[in-house]
């Protein structure tokens, strides 16, 4: 059995203190650490250690201010706490000055080992509102002997092509650290299901607590089931994840019925996409290892 034991921490940051923001930070790692010795990944929301007011605190020039490296001396102390607790660590995001000067909206991934395995800069900024550049590619990272993981942040899941390009490079959960503090939270939960279910992964989508944010965050498998949800305030969500339950579902279907990467590898190469400028569909590298 392969399984992949979680902790969701929907938190707050100290609005525009980093230092305090990061002691917290680390106080709630090392407390997962303490409580529930099993975890093995703790992933916290989108943007916390840049430790910014709610949406009607916002400081203008914040971004700018708080734009780190990667990697920085910021980095190094996220990579030192990883090696202190022996987790993985997705520490939500944070706003990267890329070599380029642009600025960008990244999360990272951390090994045990203290090493920064996976950066993902954020594709699909909330548009027009959130002002960090663009990322251009979709990433994955590997768990050594468990699974493949892959990133997304906040408004990536409102694009059906995030989650499914994450999924077609072998994701069999996809961590998707957010923050969300308007009315549209809803909505949002509605698009956690739809990706979970037709790309057959699951999706973790932590979101920040109030009053940063709005909360519910979730924890969904590959049947489009919301397994856990939080509420609105100071959260951890414990979950251990049956990645096998991902294997089954692509191989016999969610609820035993549905098939959609069969169908992609039967008729996707027949199948033209205008917006695409024609492209097909392509068969997913692992769909031939299913089944055998």
């Amino acid at each position: 059995m392969r399984t992949l034991a979680i902790a969701v921490i929907q938190t707050a940051p100290i609005a525009f203190d980093q230092d305090a923001t990061w002691e917290l930070y680390a106080q709630q790692v090392r407390a997962v650490r303490n409580t529930f010795s099993h975890v093995q990944l703790v992933v916290v929301p989108e943007l916390m250690l840049m430790a910014e007011g709610s949406l009607l605190q916002a400081r203008d020039g914040w971004m700018e201010q708080t734009a780190i490296s990667i990697p920085s001396p910021d980095t190094d102390r996220i990579c030192a706490l990883a090696k202190e607790t022996g987790l993985w660590l997705v520490p939500g995001s944070v706003y990267e000055r890329g070599v380029d000067q642009q600025i960008y909206n990244t999360a990272l991934a951390v090994s045990p080992q203290g090493e920064i395995i996976a950066t993902y800069r954020k594709i699909f900024p909330w548009q027009p509102y959130e002002t960090s550049t663009p990322g251009d590619e979709f990433v994955v990272f590997d768990i050594p002997e468990i699974g493949r993981v892959g990133l997304a942040i906040c408004y990536d899941g409102s694009f059906p092509e995030t989650a499914r390009q994450l999924a077609w490079l072998g994701a069999e959960v996809i961590i998707q650290p957010t923050l969300t503090p308007t009315c549209d939270r809803d909505m949002e939960l509605v698009c956690a299901r739809a990706n979970a279910w037709t790309n057959q992964v699951y999706v973790v989508n932590v979101n920040g607590a109030s009053p940063s944010a709005v909360g519910a965050s979730v924890i969904v498998d590959p049947e489009g089931t919301i397994r856990q949800q939080a509420g609105e305030g100071e959260e951890v969500l414990i979950d251990v994840l049956d990645l096998d339950a991902v294997t089954m579902a692509r191989t016999f279907g969610t609820m035993g019925i549905n098939r959609p990467w069969d169908q992609v590898a039967r008729h996707g190469g027949s199948i033209r996409l205008p917006m695409y400028g024609g492209a097909s569909m392509k068969t997913p590298p692992w769909h031939e290892k299913l089944g055998s």
